[in-house]
């Protein structure tokens, strides 16, 4: 039975922690004395009182979260923080349409980066500021951060962990989960910090520097500038922001590993040697082609085909360059790069290195079986053999995938839109990657669609953000069975 006022007061308990970092971007606003510090400061107080309300109504429900819960928590959770979080800007009028503020402020929860707006710096600087958190928040998780606290309203968080964290197998790092989620914060909090004090000695101002920090380790791309990090001529702040996105596409339980020395565990891990292998790869072709073809330096052709794919790969969404000026050859391979995805336990969306990792060694091990049709030859990952049942989920996963990317195609297309604009919108929104190709490209945004095309691009960067099964499980009628 599913456990309605746990539902509601767990909900409640999250509207105080949005209260409470909406404040922040009220302080920002206070501090440059912009125009928005009314919305952002009255949202935040709503915010707040609204969960106080809600926490103290629910005060005697039971303390217990069934896996249906969990499921039910996490799915809603993201459309509640949008449509509050999207209050601010159209109570300020910076974003008068609530169809364009919630598709901006969702698109900040998913860590998806795909942008309405055509004049990012004329924003104010607290919703700026916002915008950029609503990221970093959304990047390890909203319910990750909530399950460091759950455990001061009795309530277990397990079910939490396994429907939100990204990937197929997402680690423990200690035994409770709360010791779990508060590690995998401290790594998150000390990157972000890192990268922060890098790019300022880059030349960035603090404001910038701390915005692009926050959407660089969320994987989200949001910038303060509307060239994005283009914007910024430095190839130090390219190459600070390159290592950071790969740090953040990469598994956190591995950065953990890194961070006490143990880099035995980081180099013998079979997705991170694909991960690092594809990126290689893609970057070399693509760099060799910038050569031959565009005239371009060895440094400047690294650096931009570098910069292009981890920033493709770990589903982040910077560009340095509109790749779709290059060969037609390097927009292919750059589109094929949507569907890869960072690693399994990191901020990074679209498929997932392990998936793929696995659908590569099941292929070849049936192969085999083909030939020997009487052994018994198990995929395995990192010398471990791989239950079936987890490789028949992950088929599952990517066949379901592609579906969706190709009725969600069919969708956008009705509405006029040509072929590239509308697989790319599609690819680029489920796989939280933000820029894509045809109208949606790297120099322009998602401004030109129409109320419904929003609306269903949204609900696109939600299935994809939660796993697809996390969300589509609640259209099931088998879900709310007794």
């Amino acid at each position: 039975m599913i456990n309605k006022k746990v539902i509601i007061q767990v909900l409640g308990f999250l509207l105080i922690i949005e209260g409470v970092f909406l404040s922040l971007s009220f302080f920002v606003s206070l501090y440059f004395n912009q125009y928005d510090k009314f919305a952002l400061g009255i949202t935040a107080l709503f915010c707040i009182i609204s969960g106080i309300i809600i926490k103290l109504t629910t005060k005697k429900a039971l303390k217990t979260i069934s896996k249906r819960d969990g499921y039910i928590i996490v799915s809603l959770v993201w459309v509640v923080f949008s449509v509050f979080g999207a209050l601010p800007f159209v109570i300020s009028g910076a974003i008068p349409s609530y169809t364009d503020a919630f598709f901006e402020t969702i698109s900040g929860f998913t860590t998806t980066g795909a942008s309405i707006l055509n004049d990012i710096e004329a924003m104010p600087y607290g919703l700026l500021f916002w915008r950029s958190l609503t990221q970093w928040l959304g990047g390890m998780g909203i319910i990750v951060l909530s399950l460091a606290i759950l455990p001061v309203l009795g309530i277990g968080g397990m079910q939490l962990f396994v429907a939100e964290v990204p990937g197929p197998t997402p680690d423990k790092l200690h035994p409770r989960i709360k010791e779990t989620a508060k590690r995998l914060w401290i790594i998150y909090i000390g990157f972000t910090f890192v990268e922060t004090i890098l790019l300022k000695i880059g030349g960035m101002t603090w404001f910038d520097a701390i915005n692009h920090s926050f959407t660089t380790m969320a994987t989200g791309g949001y910038s303060t500038k509307q060239a994005s990090i283009a914007h910024f001529q430095s190839p130090f702040i390219h190459y600070v922001i390159i290592l950071f996105m790969f740090l953040a596409g990469t598994n956190f339980t591995l950065s953990y590993y890194a961070l006490h020395f143990k880099l035995g565990k980081v180099f013998k891990n079979e997705e991170f040697r694909y991960y690092v292998g594809f990126i290689l790869l893609y970057t070399v072709l693509i760099a060799g082609v910038l050569m031959y073809f565009h005239d371009f330096s060895l440094e400047k052709s690294f650096r931009d085909s570098l910069f292009q794919v981890v920033s493709i790969i770990t589903t982040t969404g910077y560009v340095t360059a509109d790749y779709l000026l290059w060969l037609p050859f390097i927009t292919v391979m750059i589109f094929s790069l949507m569907f890869f995805g960072g690693s399994a336990g990191s901020t990074g969306g679209s498929i997932k290195i392990m998936r793929i990792t696995l659908l590569l060694k099941n292929s070849y091990q049936e192969l085999k079986r083909i030939i020997h049709p009487n052994a018994i030859i198990p995929v395995r990952i990192n010398k471990k053999a791989v239950p079936q049942q987890i490789v028949t989920n992950i088929l599952a996963f990517v066949v379901i995938y592609m579906l969706i990317t190709i009725i969600g195609t069919i969708v956008i297309s009705s509405l006029g839109y040509d072929l590239d604009t509308s697989v790319g919108a599609v690819a680029a929104t489920i796989g939280n990657i933000g820029p894509g190709i045809g109208g949606v490209g790297p120099v322009e945004n998602y401004a030109h669609f129409p109320v419904f095309g929003k609306w269903f691009l949204s609900f696109l960067m939600l299935i994809g953000r939660l796993e697809l099964f996390t969300v589509l499980i609640l259209f099931s009628a088998a879900f709310w069975k007794k």
